[in-house]
């Protein structure tokens, strides 16, 4: 559908926004232009801001913004928890009509995830948290390649790989390879291949865009921004115009400080995010 990735960002009721503070900021990046909204893995129902009312409150503005401009924004609640609570979660997410629903894998293991995967009627976007402590030592730990294809052949269909020059402490040959494995079919034809859609985060911003199109070769993936979009000095919707300008750049193998001549909102963010 796109020439570029889809664009998306994390929300963080977990601060101690309540679901019509939150409700508020989707509207404000539906309208800046975003494809994909994710909850933080450390919010799923808490007593400020509860799951279901959240979920309610989120999709009543991205149906009234498909309603109104024709686009659908997918929205990943959190809904990890006991397999039953799960289960209702979900179904309260699809009566509302919601396009997608996020867990945290290593909370809820691969037998919950298999569970819900025969249940779920949209896709699932699996949270790697805690892997860190899973491949961390190259003694006792396992590669992320290893680690994401149990969770794919559980029935997950997108999950983080980090991201180039992110903020923890994994290598962008690690970030890349997790990325290609996800892209990879784990079987030949006619048997589904498993592939999940790649999702890059951590301290990304238009400067990232060039080099992550040029390592991975296509841009099937999500590109999830909180500073880079937010933090941008022409506000969300100019943080967003940036990342598809970026991304229109690498694809085109225009060098970015060429495109930025012609574009002030990625000229602005370059200058902001430095080097």
């Amino acid at each position: 559908m796109y020439e570029r990735p889809l664009i998306g960002t994390i929300i963080k009721p977990s601060i101690g926004m309540d679901p019509e503070t939150t409700a508020a900021q989707v509207r404000v990046l539906a309208e800046a232009g975003i494809d994909f909204i994710k909850d933080d893995e450390l919010q799923t129902d808490g007593a400020h801001c509860s799951f279901t009312a959240r979920v309610s409150a989120v999709m009543r503005v991205l149906r009234e913004f498909a309603e109104r401009t024709g686009k659908n924004v997918m929205y990943a609640p959190n809904l990890t928890g006991e397999i039953d609570e799960m289960l209702r979660r979900h179904d309260h997410v699809v009566a509302e009509g919601g396009l997608c629903v996020m867990v945290s894998m290593n909370s809820i293991g691969l037998p919950a995830m298999k569970v819900l995967r025969a249940h779920a009627q949209v896709p699932i976007h699996g949270h790697r948290n805690g892997w860190g402590m899973l491949g961390r030592s190259p003694a006792l730990g396992m590669s992320f390649v290893a680690f994401s294809k149990l969770w794919r052949l559980a029935g997950i269909d997108h999950t983080h790989v980090n991201g180039l020059r992110n903020k923890f402490c994994e290598s962008d040959e690690s970030v890349i390879a997790s990325a290609r494995s996800c892209l990879t079919p784990m079987f030949s034809a006619p048997l589904p291949g498993c592939e999940v859609m790649p999702v890059f985060s951590s301290g990304q911003s238009a400067r990232q865009a060039p080099d992550t199109y040029k390592a991975l070769g296509c841009t099937d993936l999500i590109y999830a921004c909180g500073g880079g979009i937010m933090g941008h000095p022409g506000g969300p919707a100019a943080g967003v115009r940036s990342l598809q300008q970026a991304w229109q750049a690498a694809v085109e193998g225009v060098p970015l400080a060429e495109f930025a001549s012609r574009h002030q909102e990625l000229a602005q963010a370059l200058e902001l995010f430095g080097a």
